[in-house]
């Protein structure tokens, strides 16, 4: 079972390595509202430039985190508990804005990996 919990964190960790530094500026059909890119998206949520920042650093500390867990077990929890909660929030603005259910699809399997991740881990 510990290496599905390592498989799940690589995927997890390299999803949002993906979408945070890959596809920051790129359209997908996932994008909150009309959003083409990660600016725009947070624009459309009504959030300030700054939480674009601080949303993608957390992000990437616990993407970091969730891949060095492998050898470093202790930052496990925190990550994935940190990235669960950014992933409630992402859901949170998806309704809040009425999105089609299909573009919270990705912060929802997301969810769910640091759900299973944590039951693995404990």
């Amino acid at each position: 079972m510990i290496y599905l919990q390592y498989l799940l964190q690589i995927v997890a960790g390299l999803g949002i390595f993906n979408v945070w530094l890959l596809r920051f500026g790129q359209d997908t059909v996932y994008r909150g509202g009309n959003a083409s890119n990660m600016r725009e998206e947070f624009v459309v949520y009504g959030l300030p430039t700054v939480a674009l920042y601080i949303v993608g650093l957390l992000k990437i500390v616990s993407a970091i985190g969730l891949i060095a867990g492998i050898f470093l077990p202790l930052l496990i929890a925190p990550s994935t508990i940190l990235l669960a909660a950014l992933m409630i929030g992402a859901l949170v603005m998806h309704f809040k804005i009425r999105d089609p259910f299909k573009k919270s699809l990705p912060a929802l399997i997301m969810l769910t990996l640091c759900v299973a991740i944590l039951l693995l881990a404990s």
